[in-house]
């Protein structure tokens, strides 16, 4: 049986293969920041990461909405970046899923690009060309984008 990452260490192989599993291409070389200890919850294979599609639906885009993500001039009028969205006055709720769903990293949910694009960057938030849609950590829509990822899981 082929095993095209049997050569990398125990925590960089496991990486390799929950990329894999969400359907991503990765490189993941040896003593890569994300392949150490914080990736407890990768799976051991043939798993896939699955995300609550109702709690997306009821709580997650509207706050994409109300921030203004799906709007013209932003991710609803394309892509931008990775990230693409429907726009708001043609809503397509399972198409905004999948997108989001893309943004996000199973095995370390604060990294991931949904909860830290429109993080402040003085918070530990990412660079984001929209700018920051919350100020504080403690901010209930970033709580909510972070809890909807942290409660995914791999089955």
């Amino acid at each position: 049986m082929l095993r095209p990452h049997a050569h990398l260490p125990g925590p960089a192989r496991h990486l390799a293969c929950a990329l894999a599993v969400i359907g991503c291409v990765a490189a993941v070389a040896p003593g890569c920041e994300r392949a150490g200890p914080q990736n407890p919850g990768a799976p051991s294979g043939g798993e896939t990461f699955v995300l609550d599609y109702d709690v997306f639906v009821s709580r997650i885009d509207p706050i994409l909405t109300t921030h203004g993500c799906d709007n013209l001039n932003c991710h609803g009028g394309g892509i931008r970046g990775t990230f693409q969205l429907s726009p708001s006055d043609d809503n397509d709720l399972p198409f905004d899923f999948a997108q989001a769903s893309l943004q996000v990293v199973p095995f370390d949910p604060s990294s991931s690009p949904l909860a830290m694009k429109p993080l402040a960057e003085e918070c530990g938030g990412a660079t984001h060309a929209g700018g920051a849609s919350f100020t504080s950590l403690d901010d209930p829509d970033y709580m909510a984008i972070l809890a909807w990822i942290e409660a995914g899981e791999y089955r």
